[in-house]
């Protein structure tokens, strides 16, 4: 991993804390259940999807794991009691995310479709659903096993699982719509891919 990539992956980690930060504090759906815990619009996943298609599936979990730290927190200490779990347990289930929609960004080769906008949503919303999956695990399970049956997870599941596929849905087609910007991918490719990249796109731009 070189300079380029390392300075790119700090770059939409502070983006991602930043509008995760943000975007809890301005947007809480529910505050509190019980003492457990609450939802909140979390908008984090905008630096991770970015990071996956440019950088990959590891930059992609690596800026998801790192971006979600202050949602664990903040569902962990702030408006819950899940402490430590939640600290952890909320960046895993990001970087999940940022893993698979890497991989996928790859294997759909978004970056060189003649097509990006069209890929690149259903790829966004498909990377979701080992998250999703993992987190209703989270609740059914990690939770229960840790901090006994009394944490009735009944009253969040049906809240934060549509909260999350509505933000996903939005950000699909945000990214849809950067994936196809070639001077948005111009510009991330001159900061962090090879020079032919970025010449190549200014070519395909002046055509």
């Amino acid at each position: 991993m070189d300079a380029k990539r390392t300075a790119f992956i700090a770059m939409m980690s502070g983006l991602g804390f930043l509008l995760s930060a943000i975007s809890l504090h301005v947007a809480p759906l529910l505050t509190a259940i019980g003492s457990q815990g609450g939802a909140a619009l979390d908008l984090s996943h905008i630096a991770t999807f970015v990071a996956a298609i440019f950088g990959g599936p590891v930059v992609g979990a690596i800026v998801g794991f790192l971006s979600g730290i202050y949602a664990g927190y903040y569902f962990g200490y702030v408006i819950g009691g899940l402490g430590l779990l939640s600290l952890i347990g909320v960046p895993l289930g990001k970087a999940l995310t940022g893993l698979t929609a890497g991989f996928l960004y790859k294997k759909l080769r978004i970056n060189s479709s003649s097509r990006p906008s069209m890929l690149t949503v259903p790829a966004t919303l498909l990377s979701y659903i080992p998250e999703c999956l993992y987190t209703i695990a989270y609740f059914l399970y990690l939770v229960p096993y840790f901090y006994g049956s009394f944490f009735n997870w009944a009253l969040i599941l049906p809240i934060v699982i549509p909260k999350a596929w509505v933000e996903i849905s939005v950000m699909s087609v945000l990214m849809g719509a950067l994936a196809g910007n070639k001077g948005f991918k111009e510009f991330v490719f001159r900061f962090l891919g090879p020079p032919k990249m970025a010449q190549s796109l200014r070519l395909t731009k002046t055509e």
